[in-house]
């Protein structure tokens, strides 16, 4: 579970290297995928595995990784030194996953089709490099100024990985982050991420959340409306408290449902994207979409 300061640093982070990026290429097919970082891993591993008592993960992974490797860094793998404990501790694991951390650039074809398809939807994307790499079984992936990390370890199924390539691609294109997003803030950008990625790959990386989402639906936007204008995001995003048996991240699917009523009232579906990616009035663009409308007090 990720704590509230650490979850502020990784957005302000995310923010701040991306503005201060300049350019990527805006054509699909120039993006890159590269893999390199999962052989130096293993290659690393293997050392570790004649001798368990040496660290190499700090000469052989770390240091020689790619800008992908860097960016994983903070809050993920965090040093050679906690990546080599996650190891000891959990060998049997990673030795689990290594053969799907190979099958990675399987999925290229598919996530430059979704880049292609935002490409359409939205033509000032970027597209950065998408790096695979192997982090300590915290994260799945992330953005920075240099790109897209997937960290492998945590894909057995390589079906999802255009749906999380999506997702981060879409983050990518964001402009407007703030430095202490409320609840609401926080669930419109990770549910334009998903609302946008599954327009542009098929498919949605929180279905856990989405499927309890549906299920509760009522319930859950009578609760969303008291806690929206919060800065605390237990049991809505990056932790739950396990009340109710929820899933992680319920506000990924609240974000969702606002953006994507939004998009569906919108005459003109290329400006309503931009809308969504550019927005910095939070609460004019959840009553336009009229999705929570019947919850908010006075109504």
């Amino acid at each position: 579970m990720l704590t509230r300061a650490i979850v502020s640093l990784l957005l302000l982070t995310n923010v701040f290297n991306v503005n201060a990026q300049t350019t990527f290429t805006s054509h699909p097919d120039s993006s890159v995928f590269l893999t390199a970082d999962i052989d130096r891993f293993w290659n690393a591993f293997d050392k570790f595995k004649k001798d368990t008592s040496v660290n190499p993960f700090g000469k052989d992974y770390v240091e020689l990784g790619s800008p992908g490797v860097k960016g994983f860094l903070p809050g993920r793998i965090q040093s050679a030194e906690h990546l080599y404990k996650t190891v000891k501790a959990r060998t049997a694991a990673y030795e689990r996953v290594r053969p799907a951390t190979f099958q990675m650039a399987q999925a290229e074809a598919k996530c430059r089709a979704a880049f292609h398809k935002l490409k359409a939807i939205y033509p000032e994307a970027q597209f950065p490099p998408v790096y695979f790499v192997i982090g300590a079984f915290n994260s799945g992936g992330t953005f920075s100024e240099d790109g897209i990390m997937i960290g492998a370890e945590r894909q057995p199924d390589l079906a999802i990985i255009p749906f999380l390539v999506a997702h981060e691609a879409a983050h990518f294109q964001q402009k407007t982050w703030s430095e202490s997003p409320t609840l609401l803030q926080q669930s419109i950008v990770e549910g334009a991420a998903d609302f946008i990625g599954e327009l542009t790959s098929g498919g949605i990386i929180n279905e856990k959340a989405f499927a309890y989402g549906r299920q509760h639906e009522e319930a859950l936007c009578r609760e969303f409306v008291t806690v929206m204008d919060s800065v605390e995001y237990q049991d809505w995003l990056y932790g739950v408290s396990g009340k109710d048996g929820r899933p992680n991240d319920l506000g990924y699917w609240m974000g969702y449902q606002i953006v994507s009523t939004y998009y569906k009232k919108a005459a003109n579906k290329n400006q309503a994207i931009k809308d969504i990616l550019w927005v910095t009035d939070y609460r004019a663009l959840l009553d336009k979409s009229g999705y929570l409308a019947p919850y908010l007090p006075g109504k």
